[in-house]
């Protein structure tokens, strides 16, 4: 070999290592921090599981929009409570699944998730003044001896029915009645024109912000009763992720070893391949903004082996194409060009699966299936672009010296 081809060998080699080690280093001190950018569900973190079903009450009728408004509220609700990435979904004709991650009081989050929220204001002969219907705002502020009380503000006909509604009613009582609960009862001192109102006699603090929550989200347009409530602690979703994990990590490890084992300096790049692609999963389902649950991470483990099963058929063909006598470099070129059409029947057929899960399904299924897609297309790339070119790179600089570097014991 003349001194510049041996040059040449010896820029391909570098360069092979600083590309993988680049590759692997960034790959690994992202997914050793993945939960800082990922979210997890509630099978991970903790939290509460709420099962809701609208009953009739002869007042509203119980249809699709219904409970779709219903959904809308709650949504508004809960987005208010700070709760991240909460999954809220309509099971059947009339019930809505919650869960809420992070939530470790189901009394407070049933407290204004749950509640209808319907406010009216009543004269002393019980003649109905004014609804939640004019209500433009409402939040938590404190009173004139720092007790905690509601600010309401009302929209343009709201404030003219309460001027009105002052003035008829100066020096009485006009009860503020929260779904048909009495909070607050003052009296009349001056006619109000500002379309502004309080309310009073809350016990705390955090009922007044609830109340505040409620009212501004406006009422739900159907009555919701709790089916089932269910407390997931954080240690349990601790101990689930932690063996999942291990579980995950274990089979990685027995898989590297049996590629490197078998396939020798290939297995070493497809094990780089496989970390670059753990890595590219997590990123993506970050940038989409998705929430990891258990059946996530069982997606993922199955996409693992899909990926694996690609280099698996690239390194036979790569293989065979050397039982027949070709260069190295040829026979990874002509094995990646045979082995692409099986690998690309392989995926479509499970991304064919994995969709109509994704459609029909919801809740955790919908989950296993978003991740199974987004595993199985980054299995493809790095398989295909990233194996490839590492496998091309290190055939060119010399590193792949003989067929058995590449599992080949003809």
């Amino acid at each position: 070999m003349s001194q510049r081809k041996k040059k040449q060998a010896g820029l391909q080699a570098l360069f092979f290592i600083i590309i993988s080690v680049l590759l692997v280093s960034a790959s690994i001190v992202f997914l050793l921090n993945w939960d800082d950018y990922l979210r997890k569900g509630l099978d991970l973190e903790g939290g509460i599981y709420v099962l809701l079903e609208a009953v009739d009450t002869g007042d509203a009728e119980i249809d699709y929009d219904a409970i779709q408004r219903a959904m809308t509220i709650i949504r508004q609700r809960v987005d208010e409570l700070g709760v991240v990435e909460p999954v809220l979904q309509r099971e059947g004709e009339r019930r809505i699944r919650i869960e809420l991650p992070g939530i470790d009081d189901p009394g407070q989050a049933m407290a204004v998730i749950g509640r209808t929220a319907m406010l009216t204001f009543l004269s002393p002969e019980g003649e109905v003044i004014l609804t939640g219907a004019n209500l433009k705002n409402a939040y938590f502020t404190r009173g004139e001896y720092n007790q905690p009380v509601v600010a309401l503000e009302f929209d343009a006909e709201g404030r003219e029915i309460f001027a009105r509604a002052t003035q008829e009613y100066l020096h009485q009582v006009i009860a503020i009645y929260l779904d048909e609960e009495l909070v607050s009862a003052p009296v009349v001192q001056a006619v109000i024109t500002d379309g502004n109102a309080i309310i009073t006699g809350i016990g705390s603090a955090e009922e007044a912000h609830s109340i505040a929550l409620m009212l501004r989200s406006g009422a739900l347009p159907v009555r919701l009763v709790e089916l089932e409530t269910r407390s997931v602690g954080p240690l349990l979703g601790e101990n689930a992720l932690r063996l999942a994990f291990s579980a995950g990590i274990v089979g990685l490890l027995l898989v590297a070893l049996f590629m490197l084992f078998y396939y020798r300096f290939a297995g070493l790049v497809s094990v780089i391949s496989l970390i670059v692609y753990l890595a590219v999963v997590f990123l993506v389902l970050a940038a989409l903004k998705a929430t990891l649950t258990l059946p996530g991470l069982a997606g993922l483990i199955l996409s693992i082996g899909m990926a694996v099963d690609a280099n698996v058929l690239i390194f036979e063909r790569v293989k065979e194409e050397l039982r027949l006598g070709k260069t190295i470099l040829t026979a990874i070129n002509t094995g990646f060009e045979l082995a692409l059409r099986a690998i690309l029947d392989a995926n479509i057929t499970t991304v064919i699966v994995a969709l109509v899960l994704f459609i029909v399904a919801s809740g955790p299924v919908r989950g296993f299936a978003v991740v199974l897609l987004i595993g199985i297309m980054a299995s493809f790339l790095t398989a295909i672009f990233l194996t490839r070119m590492l496998l091309r790179m290190a055939a060119r600089s010399r590193l792949l010296k003989k067929p058995a570097y590449l599992g080949y014991r003809g």
